[in-house]
Order: C-alpha cells, then sequence, then structure tokens
C-alpha cells in the first residue's frame, strides 16, 4: 500500500508543478503586456483574476501622473501655457453665458479675475487638486469604464468573464499608458511647450474642437497599442478565440464615444473640462 502511494506522488507533484508553471506572476504579466500580449493573457485566464493585476497598475499610473504634474508645473514656462489654457477655456463659457443673458459683462470679468488671482496665489489648493483630484478620478474612470465593457462583453460580445476579469483585462494595458504620461512629460519640456498628451493633434497644435483636430487627435500610437491590447485581453479573459471581433468591438466604441463627446462639447462647452 505504502510503494503504491509512493508510486502516486510524483504523479501528483508533477500535476500541481505545471498547475504552478501556468500561474504567471505580476512581473511575467507587466512584461508580456509590452512582448506578447497574447499569450500573456492566454495563460492569465487559466487562473482566477487577482486584484493585484488592477490595483498595481492603478496605482502606477496615479503615482507617475501626479509626479508628471509636479514635474511640468516647475516649469514656468510650461505653468503660464497650463493656466492660460484653462483661462481662455472658462472665458469661452463666461461670454456665452453673457451672450445668453445669464450673467452681466462685470461679473464675467469679476470671475475671470478671481480665478486668475486663485491661480497666482497658486499652492496650497492647487498641490491638494493633484494629490486629492488625480487619485479620485483615476479612480472613478476605471470603475465606470471597467462596468461598461463588462456589460459590452457580456450581453454585447457574449462573453464569459467576470467583472474582475475585466478589470484585469482594462488594468494590465494602464502600464502603456505609464509609459505614455513619461513619453508626455519628456516631450513637453523638450519642446517648452504644454502638451496634453502627444497625438498628432497635440504636437501639431492643431485645434481639438473642429472635426479635423477630434481626428488627429486619435492619432496616438499609444492610445492605439493600449486599445489593442485592451481588445485582447478581453477576448481571453472572456474565454473567446475570436480576438479580432473584440478588438473590433473596442476600438470602435473607443472613436464612437469620442466623436458623440466632441459633438456634445459643441452643443454643451462646459462638457470641454472633462476632455483631454
Amino acid at each position: 500500500m505504502e510503494e503504491m502511494q509512493n508510486q502516486d506522488a510524483p504523479k501528483m507533484s508533477s500535476v500541481e508543478d505545471a498547475q504552478e508553471e501556468q500561474e504567471l506572476s505580476h512581473t511575467d504579466k507587466l512584461v508580456g503586456v509590452f512582448t506578447e500580449p497574447m499569450p500573456m493573457f492566454t495563460k492569465a485566464a487559466k487562473s482566477p483574476a487577482r486584484t493585484t493585476d488592477w490595483l498595481i497598475p492603478v496605482f502606477v499610473v496615479i503615482a507617475i501622473a501626479i509626479l508628471s504634474q509636479f514635474v511640468l508645473l516647475s516649469n514656468p514656462e510650461i505653468k503660464r501655457q497650463q493656466q492660460d489654457k484653462v483661462i481662455e477655456r472658462m472665458e469661452k463659457q463666461f461670454d456665452e453665458a453673457v451672450a445668453k443673458g445669464q450673467m452681466t459683462r462685470e461679473q464675467a470679468d469679476q470671475q475671470i479675475e478671481t480665478m486668475q488671482d486663485n491661480m497666482g496665489a497658486g499652492g496650497v489648493f492647487q498641490t491638494i487638486g493633484i494629490v486629492v483630484g488625480i487619485p479620485v478620478g483615476t479612480f472613478v474612470v476605471f470603475f465606470v469604464l471597467t462596468g461598461f465593457f463588462f456589460a459590452v462583453a457580456k450581453f454585447g460580445l457574449k462573453g464569459a468573464g467576470t467583472y474582475k476579469d475585466v478589470m484585469v483585462a482594462y488594468g494590465l494595458p494602464m502600464y502603456i499608458s505609464v509609459i505614455e504620461i513619461i513619453v508626455s512629460v519628456i516631450a513637453a519640456i523638450a519642446m517648452g511647450k504644454f502638451l496634453t498628451g502627444i497625438s498628432a493633434a497635440d504636437l501639431m497644435g492643431t485645434d481639438k474642437t473642429t472635426l479635423a483636430g477630434f481626428f488627429l487627435s486619435k492619432l496616438n500610437v499609444f492610445s492605439i497599442w493600449f486599445y489593442v491590447v485592451f481588445g485582447i485581453g478581453l477576448a481571453k479573459m472572456n474565454k473567446s478565440d475570436d480576438v479580432k471581433k473584440y478588438i473590433i468591438a473596442i476600438v470602435a466604441i473607443w472613436l464612437g464615444f469620442g466623436l458623440l463627446f466632441h459633438f456634445l462639447t459643441q452643443a454643451v462647452p462646459f462638457l470641454a473640462n472633462f476632455a483631454g
């Protein structure tokens, strides 16, 4: 009897070793996002989704985004351009409010002057806005978008994944966003120019409120890369081999909702405050 148990032991051990071999570490998944997203997500889908696989990338994005803001604000010229852009946007909204009779010219001028004074004082309020606003905004956007894409995958694409699977599929590609933020900061400092991204529209200085500006804003290698990898991850985490269908769906949603939001900002200028 003991002899039979001893013979079974190596077999059980080999099975366990094979299971452990399939389990990827978070570092393996991070590297896989950049090198081999298809095989990486295929292996990752064989194991239960881990919270760390979406939480760590989100925290890294938040940390890099906060750091990048302080780096950019330490450059006087970029800081001035950033403030000018905010003032210009608010002036446009106040001008429209005056034209509609919602406020007087004097009230609008006073509001703008107050904003300029607050920006001049800057300091504490600006720091709080960055340190608190970026984490809160990032998590809110993350949960809303993963919830939306979970619904798309489950009801639209008939996927078999869970909400947590979608969180992992969306979270891991955020390492691509980290690289984009770093490159964007380097480009901004090198050009001495405030940039909200590194799309063709940003680099060419094209007005994004125009239709041409919208399409040029989507010509961003990092954004395209992110959504393609996300499409791969969403397909694999939903146990689907039709990766092409998922990628097409994700890119179509990205462009479609982007275009819808573009037209909405034309009708409701206030929404432009939430645009990149």
